[in-house]
Parts: structure tokens; sequence; C-alpha cells
């Protein structure tokens, strides 16, 4: 393979973290390369979410993140912020009052040096509803046009990585493919995503490699074509 440890964008290592006495994550190692797409797979409550809010700064963990190579446990999230990951929760955390494009105005952080930067010309290109409703407060959208409204916001601040947890819960399926098309045109500009979701078609459709996570741990890891062969891994630990 040929690949360093720098060549990695994301290394997590021996991951372990608690909420009171349950232990959430146990062990857990993935890695990211620059422009991939990595699915995080697995049923509600098997440490996914505690993860991504992990390698945000969010949660207090034991072991090792490293992002182009720096320590981040123990890092504050707003730096882990700048030195170039965005987060987008499940949550859809817009500002109700703002407009959307007021919105997209405060996500806007400028480039790493290597980076073009997004304008909000390349967001509303992407979702032309959002340029269609840029006056209106982003607290009455709907949950799709919310949805299109994070991903955007956090990606006006050029991030290399990008943590989205479950961001096609409770859409339409006409969105649900406007998502999967923006996280392709993201990855074609060299941004790398880890894509929580629940939904195996869009992450199977999508991403270069996946883990499957079960219990706290990572319990399969490999490509789309191996997941789809290995059908007592899905029966196990994806079907509900």
């Amino acid at each position: 393979m040929g690949e360093t440890m720098t060549d990695r964008l994301l290394q997590v290592n021996q991951l372990n973290a608690w909420y009171g006495k349950s232990h959430v994550l146990r062990g857990v190692e993935i890695e990211i390369m620059p422009g991939e797409i990595v699915a995080l797979l697995g049923r509600n409550g098997v440490g996914r979410s505690t993860l991504a809010k992990a390698i945000m700064g969010m949660v207090d963990v034991q072991g090792s993140i490293r992002f182009k190579g720096r320590e981040l446990v123990g890092e504050r999230t707003y730096r882990i912020a700048k030195l170039g990951i965005g987060y987008v929760p499940e949550s859809r955390d817009v500002f109700p009052s703002l407009s959307v494009a007021q919105n997209l105005v405060l996500g806007v952080k400028p480039p790493q040096k290597s980076q073009s930067a997004w304008t909000i010309e390349d967001m509303y290109a992407m979702f032309p509803r959002l340029q269609e409703r840029k006056d209106t407060p982003a607290g009455s959208l709907s949950g799709g046009e919310q949805q299109m409204l994070t991903l955007c916001r956090t990606l006006m601040g050029n991030p290399d990585l990008i943590l989205i947890d479950e961001p096609t819960e409770g859409l339409a399926p006409k969105i649900v493919a406007q998502v999967g098309e923006f996280l392709q045109r993201i990855k074609e500009r060299g941004v790398s995503v880890l894509l929580i979701e629940q939904k195996l078609s869009i992450a199977l459709d999508i991403c270069t490699r996946l883990y499957v996570m079960g219990h706290g741990q990572v319990v399969f890891e490999g490509t789309p074509e191996d997941l789809r062969q290995a059908s007592s891994v899905r029966e196990e630990w994806l079907q509900v």
C-alpha cells in the first residue's frame, strides 16, 4: 500500500469513553484518508454519535485521535474546528431568527492554504432551494431545507473533514438523493467525510470504505462490496 501515518487525515487509536459507569466506546480504531467518504454504520446506541463528539472534543476519552498528525485528545472544541474539522450534528442547529443568507455568512472561515474557498454561490448552485429562500428566517424552513442549510453552513468554514451525523433522518427520498449528490460534490473538491448513517443504501452508494459498530466496538471494516457480500454482518449488526 505504501501508506504512512502522515498520509492519514484522521487516525483514531484505542479510543475509550464512558457515560457515568457505562462504557460507550471500547477500544475503537478507525482511519480516514484525504478525499474519502467513510461511513459509520450500526444501530442506535452503539456509540457512533459519541465517536463523532469525541473527535470534536465534546466527550472525555482515553486513547488517541490524530488529525493531520496532530493529537486532538485534550484540545478544546473550537481549536479542533479551527484545525479543519466541521461537524453537522443530528439536531440541525440553525440560527432560527436569522435568514438563510445570514446563517451561511456566519459559517465563513478562511480556507486552509491549499484550498480554494467555498462561496455562498457554490451553496446556492448545489441547493437552489436555499437561494429561493435566502431571505427567509431559518426557523421557518422545512426539515430538509434546514438540513441543507446546516450542511452548507458547515462547508462555508472550508473544512478538510466533515463529520455528519444522520443527515438523511426523517427526510423525503428526493431530499435524501440531494444529500447524496452534495456529498459526492464535496468529495470531488477533496473534502473527506465521516458519514454516520442508518440508511444502508445511501452509505453503500457513496462511501469509499465503511465501518460497522456494535456494543461500542468496530465489528466490521471494508468496502461497500465487502459488506454487500457479508450477509451475516448485516443481519447481526444492522438489520432492525
